[in-house]
């Protein structure tokens, strides 16, 4: 590959033009947008640099585009407010490469056709995502753009792209690690320097954007989910929680990796970098290429760190890519969804409403806690999340019920809900994605089982529900302070200049 060029085998393009033999597609004659949407950063974004590459190669002007879509997925103020933050942050570093950023609200396939349009480009990059919707706005977006204009699609997210890992849905780990780990050779590469585009910008600026007005609006909107403080928003702190000199992950806190992550009264040991890789703030390849560094002094740490951060993530991409019900019971192997639906009707001990659930009003003090977590933090440890989404299955009528359950309280309260280890998290514990069948019982049927027992021999049970305590009560006093603050623009805490 030429310096700064991306892999040809992280790039497609969506519509090519129908000629027989296939033409390749020339250089773009007018600007190239780049919408933006999964991976919000200006460093180590195969996506941007496409793009600029595109732009450079006929000496065009190019641009980012942002749609804010109303309350994507039923998110509130703690995503939105996390994402608002640092699209602020990314835009003055765009600035900084004299790269406008233009952000829109509404429905994508209305506002980027017609940012494509009103510009002349005739080149639109785009950000992969394997969720249906994101995929359906892509088909119609091409439609819209008309033959003039090409629409190419990046996979920045993953180290390897996900069409290029697999072409079919994987059973397991086990089917993929291997395609993964060879291709890795010729993807966990290091990224070229980003450099400013050759033509500056000549047409219309952005229109300004009261950025502090539009999270006064969001975050009143999204308030039953208020935003959370552990967490700061941006590449900057994105890279300080991976490196940091104080608590980074890789630097301070990666010997404890293996030993200590499937506690949940140490969440230090795990590596807090969920909401930055979400928000695509951080490229998990930045973090592969980082932490490989470090394999000789913590070998063990190391593996089982790029186990979660490329085998396990491109496997949740892979399951959601290629079954279009990742987020219901169709989308369960037949062996899975046949020993659910013959035990659906099993009596249970305990029956719960979703808003009990929600409220944590359970009799089992665990499960509440780990609710809790989730819903005054923002995050619950990834132990707990199994235990949890195992006991809503155990606790309502029916599999379908609780997988619409899990999902929608993951999807809510979680920082980093919404995405597709979130959908495979609640699959796997409720139907089996990506497991194998057990001991058969009631109720889970040939399902993997879990139960407070078991729990109790793994850690502090009585320790963890204390701690959980101790956030909620801190949580409320937050949340009180904060709730003063709501008057006209005044918001804590703002950080927009």
């Amino acid at each position: 590959m030429a310096a700064g060029t991306v892999h040809p085998g992280r790039i497609r393009l969506l519509n090519p033009i129908k000629t027989h033999p296939p033409s390749p597609p020339k250089p773009p004659s007018g600007p190239v947008i780049y919408w933006m949407f999964r991976d919000q950063r200006c460093s180590d974004n195969w996506a941007l640099i496409h793009a600029i590459h595109l732009a450079n190669q006929s000496s065009a002007p190019m641009a980012v585009a942002f749609n804010l879509f109303d309350r994507f997925l039923n998110a509130h103020a703690r995503q939105l407010g996390f994402m608002l933050r640092g699209l602020d942050l990314l835009r003055r570093r765009l600035r900084d490469l004299s790269i406008p950023f233009f952000l829109f609200r509404g429905d994508a396939v209305d506002t980027i056709p017609k940012f494509v349009r009103e510009c002349g480009a005739s080149a639109l990059v785009t950000d992969f995502s394997p969720l249906r919707s994101v995929r359906e706005w892509k088909k119609e977006i091409c439609e819209r753009v008309g033959e003039g204009v090409r629409v190419y699609e990046v996979d920045a997210h993953n180290v390897v792209p996900v069409w290029v890992a697999s072409d079919k849905l994987e059973y397991g780990a086990k089917t993929i690690r291997k395609k993964i780990q060879r291709a890795l050779v010729e993807y966990l590469v290091e990224f070229p320097e980003i450099s400013k585009p050759g033509s500056e910008w000549g047409l219309d600026d952005p229109k300004d954007v009261d950025w502090e007005e539009l999270l006064t609006e969001v975050l009143r909107e999204g308030c039953e989910v208020p935003e959370i403080e552990w967490c700061k928003p941006g590449e900057d702190a994105a890279m300080e929680v991976l490196m940091g000199d104080k608590e980074g992950f890789l630097t301070r806190r990666l010997k404890n990796y293996t030993s200590d992550r499937n506690d949940p009264l140490k969440p230090k040991a795990l590596s807090r970098l969920s909401p930055y890789l979400h928000f695509g703030q951080i490229s998990a390849q930045r973090c592969a290429l980082e932490a490989r560094k470090l394999r000789k002094a913590h070998p063990q740490a190391v593996d089982a760190f790029l186990e979660e951060l490329i085998v396990r993530r491109e496997l949740a991409d892979n399951f959601c890519y290629y079954q279009p019900h990742y987020d219901s019971l169709q989308g369960a192997w037949d062996w899975a969804r046949r020993t659910l639906m013959d035990h659906a009707r099993d009596k249970r001990e305990h029956y719960y409403t979703r808003d009990e659930l929600e409220n944590a009003k359970t009799a089992d003090d665990l499960w509440n806690a780990s609710q809790l977590e989730m819903v005054h933090h923002g995050k619950m440890h990834g132990f707990m999340r199994m235990y949890w989404a195992k006991k809503i299955l155990e606790w309502t009528r029916g599999p379908e019920e609780a997988l619409a359950i899990a999902i929608y309280l993951n999807d809510k309260y979680e920082i980093d809900g919404r995405d597709p280890n979130g959908y495979v998290g609640c699959m796997w514990s409720i139907c089996g994605v990506h497991d194998q069948g057990w001991k058969e019982r009631a109720v889970f049927g040939k399902i993997r089982y879990m139960n407070y027992a078991g729990c109790k021999r793994k850690f502090d049970t009585d320790g963890y529900i204390a701690y959980v305590n101790g956030l909620v009560v801190n949580s409320k006093k937050r949340k009180a302070e904060n709730a003063k603050d709501f008057s006209g623009k005044k918001i804590q805490n703002l950080n927009l200049k």
